[in-house]
């Protein structure tokens, strides 16, 4: 069964020194089986969204089994937004991710806002981290954003129930689940809140996190083989045109 990571990271960490070199992710990929993965640059969330975009620019020539997530930084919109069309026009990239405790950047604050708008006027999906209970605001920024589709980074977090109802309030909000701490319940509980298959996704959080977390999570969930399929691979594969 093919499986997409839309939630991994490239380069090393002030905390997490040991992890860096492009070889750990083809190294984790091989030993859990997954064909692809989408990365965003350590350097670019949590320093400089621009340096860090064009170093991962440079891995994803020789790697054809990642692709790219441009960083932007809701601070320096004006610069992200000339950055996020120059990594999309390389075809290595497949959308944004925007970060937001690094940047200090709420969800509800009018600089989410715009970089929402840019989004929705580019139109690729983006990967949000989530943490706490703003993520209930999401189906409302996207309300009026028809073309704007949001990977809900860590489904909220610690706020796992207010992200799985925002779910079922708008279908272009897609819940990802890797977490450090893996509560039990998650999955079931977006389902029985009435979150449609078509908007879960398989993602991991590595170099960071060993993957066998979130792939014991994804299939201690309850799915079916054929659910099983679309959370790992097909779900990716419409939403990125894999």
């Amino acid at each position: 069964m093919r499986i997409i990571d839309v939630h991994g990271h490239w380069g090393p960490w002030p905390y997490h020194l040991e992890v860096g070199d492009v070889s750990l992710n083809v190294e984790l990929m091989d030993r859990y089986g997954i064909d692809l993965q989408l990365v965003s640059a350590a350097e670019a969330v949590v320093y400089d969204a621009v340096a860090g975009n064009a170093a991962l620019a440079e891995v994803l020539t020789s790697q054809p089994r990642l692709y790219g997530y441009a960083v932007i930084n809701p601070n320096r919109l004006e610069r992200s937004a000339d950055d996020l069309r120059d990594c999309l026009s390389t075809g290595r990239f497949l959308g944004a991710k925007i970060h937001t405790s690094y940047p200090e950047v709420s969800i509800s604050s009018p600089l989410m806002a715009e970089a929402f708008d840019l989004l929705d006027e580019v139109g690729v999906p983006l990967l949000l981290h989530t943490w706490g209970t703003d993520v209930a605001k999401l189906p409302g920024m996207l309300q009026d954003r028809p073309r704007l589709r949001v990977i809900v980074g860590h489904a909220g977090g610690d706020a796992w129930r207010e992200a799985a109802r925002a779910a079922v309030e708008c279908d272009r909000l897609y819940l990802e689940h890797c977490r450090t701490v893996t509560d039990a319940g998650r999955i079931p509980f977006a389902r029985a809140a009435g979150v449609p298959i078509g908007q879960f996704l398989f993602g991991t959080d590595s170099t960071l996190i060993d993957p066998c977390v979130s792939l014991g999570v994804i299939r201690d969930a309850g799915f079916t083989p054929e659910e099983l399929e679309q959370v790992l691979s097909k779900n990716a594969e419409e939403l990125f045109g894999l």
